[in-house]
């Protein structure tokens, strides 16, 4: 007769025995496995970088250090410009100097700098920053392998900051390769490769912190920003992806902001390389407007969804845009099929295009679409992208209205021929407190045009007592403003 007892002790060896085994099965497995990182995206080795080793050896022969000397003239290092006031002409020694020296005060001194490269052809050509280069007399450019090279200006670009310098061709150079900044992701890794504080080949790695970054450094800001280490040397060197491509061009530092460096998305200086190769210098589309972008308040007053679009300030006579009839207060939503959301993005697509090129212009105007063609014209650098007897004073709101007069144009720096002007604003008012300033020209009252203070007091009579009185006011230098007051009494 079989024993129970025995029976069951044997199951539980056999039970005992195939855990056993299970598990060191696992344990073997997990062994013979490489681990696996758990933030990993399959497929993508880019997010698990094991080593940067051969991704420096790669780039690095294309990146070179540059140093230039400077000519400057006035009293040199010491004495002259250490005691030069903020305005640079409080120089508390001046008349000592002319006394004593007369004009020795104005010796020459050299100034030598540093800054890095890359190359980009067989031919020499090499990438770098317009501030590293400007003003030199001199520019040496020393490579990898410890060969030096005397360098010449083909051709910079001071809004972008870029510049293209070229050395003899025939080198057998290492050549950089251009990447897409438009695909970086915010989290993606990156490498700096530079000479910071003349350091040569200095390799530093991590990712991109932000996109679209403006530090106000010019109308074509929109950096990425990066926490790889970029310090005074860096500039002009090569921002490179995972695949060794190179996608922006190490620019900007915050002083006292370790770990935060801005490059030029190499998408954007692509075109400024090509003019600056091909004509030594860059030529920019201009259509001929000032341009703002929507706030809430706007947006609300014009009915628009997402705050979509760019709201035209200040149409130029002559120019581009009034010629093919766009009108101040139309709002641009496309141009060539791309939607525009910021005011800084209309810039940077119009200076990309050709002169006399047609581009095709959506406007919203009294909430309809238009679509205008436009024949873009050169842009000048430094436009803008941006009558009567008075009125009697009148207490709404607090604020003191009058017909635009040549005196008061003068007295307020605008440009309008004629309209309605605040002339002076009360303290601690409705008006003061919601934002409106003397010298505001009061465009619109609540969709309704204002060109006479007959149509202002109109306008604001028409409304009920605590209805609202929503003005669209135009402020010189600084476009279009919606501002809400509320009529708490029968006024006039």
């Amino acid at each position: 007769m079989n024993d129970p007892m025995c029976a069951h002790n044997e199951t539980r060896k056999k039970t005992v025995v195939t855990l056993m085994l299970a598990a060191a099965l696992i344990l073997a497995i997990s062994i013979t496995q490489p681990a696996v990182n758990a933030w990993a995206v399959p497929g993508d080795r880019s997010t698990i970088p094991e080593s940067f080793s051969m991704l420096a050896e790669s780039v690095s022969p294309a990146v070179v250090n540059i140093s230039t000397v400077k000519t400057i003239k006035g009293g040199g290092p010491v004495f002259r410009n250490y005691y030069q006031g903020p305005q640079g002409d409080q120089d508390p020694f001046k008349d000592f100097f002319d006394k004593f020296f007369g004009d020795e005060e104005q010796r020459e001194y050299k100034q030598r700098s540093l800054g890095s490269g890359f190359i980009i052809d067989k031919d020499g050509y090499i990438v770098t920053n317009n501030h590293v280069i400007a003003g030199a007399d001199e520019i040496k450019v020393k490579l990898n392998s410890g060969k030096e090279y005397d360098a010449k200006i083909i051709g910079r670009d001071p809004s972008t900051d870029i510049a293209l310098i070229k050395i003899k061709p025939g080198g057998n150079y290492s050549i950089a390769t251009f990447g897409d900044s438009d695909s970086l992701k915010v989290g993606q890794w990156v490498v700096a490769i530079g000479s910071p504080f003349g350091l040569e080949h200095t390799v530093t790695a991590g990712i991109v912190s932000a996109k679209g970054r403006v530090i106000g450094s010019g109308p074509y800001d929109d950096f990425i920003q990066t926490d790889a280490s970029i310090n005074p040397g860096n500039s002009g060197g090569p921002l490179i992806n995972m695949n060794g491509q190179v996608v922006g061009i190490n620019t900007a530092i915050i002083a006292g902001g370790n770990g935060i460096g801005f490059a030029i998305p190499v998408n954007m200086a692509k075109g400024v390389i090509k003019q600056l190769q091909e004509q030594g210098k860059v030529t920019r589309g201009w259509l001929g407007v000032g341009i703002q972008d929507i706030s809430d308040e706007m947006a609300e007053y014009y009915g628009i969804k997402n705050k979509e679009g760019v709201l035209v300030s200040q149409v130029f006579p002559g120019d581009p845009a009034e010629k093919a009839g766009i009108r101040t207060k139309d709002i641009i939503i496309d141009v060539n099929g791309k939607k525009i959301e910021t005011s800084r993005e209309l810039t940077r697509i119009i200076a990309a295009f050709h002169v006399g090129q047609m581009v095709k212009i959506k406007v919203l105007r009294n909430g309809k679409a238009k679509t205008f063609n436009v024949k873009i014209a050169k842009r000048q650098e430094g436009r803008l992208s941006l009558g009567g007897i008075p009125h009697k004073e009148h207490e709404a709101f607090g604020i003191r209205v009058s017909n635009l007069t040549p005196e008061i144009a003068r007295k307020f720096n605008l440009q309008e021929p004629n309209g309605v002007v605040v002339t002076h604003v009360q303290s601690d008012s409705q008006g003061d407190n919601e934002g409106i300033q003397a010298g505001d020209m009061i465009k619109e009252i609540n969709h309704r045009s204002i060109n006479t203070v007959d149509d202002y007091n109109n306008a604001v009579q028409k409304v009920k007592k605590n209805g609202a009185v929503i003005m669209l006011v135009k402020r010189a230098n600084s476009g279009f403003f919606v501002i809400k007051l509320k009529k708490k009494k029968t006024v006039f």
